[in-house]
């Protein structure tokens, strides 16, 4: 048995009660804008709208699960760069805005 607050204040998110014996735990993705240089983040999934970018963002290693840290960002907001997987990635604004995180 866990306590739910713990739980939810780890992952950032609501617990939801559906009935008595069933729990409903809903975190709240953000963006990779919404983060700052040496934050750490976790990929929860993709975007609806960036089927374009989905598989290219796949190939690259930005599967869910994988956690990455925010480099730098380019003195006008694009690109990002990111170290993930033991490597620096930068990614465009419209490729970037495709990633849905959440803040380690």
């Amino acid at each position: 048995m866990f306590k739910t607050n713990s739980v939810a204040s780890l992952y950032r998110c609501a617990i939801l009660r559906v009935n008595e014996n069933y729990y409903y735990l809903a975190c709240m993705p953000t963006y990779l804008k919404a983060l700052a240089t040496g934050d750490t983040g976790r990929i929860i999934g993709f975007d609806q709208s960036g089927g374009v970018y989905r598989k290219k963002l796949l190939a690259m290693g930005l599967t869910p699960g994988t956690e990455f840290t925010i480099t730098r960002f380019a003195p006008m907001g694009d690109p990002v760069e990111i170290k993930i997987r033991g490597f620096s990635l930068s990614l465009r604004k419209n490729e970037a805005s495709v990633l849905l995180i959440e803040k380690v």
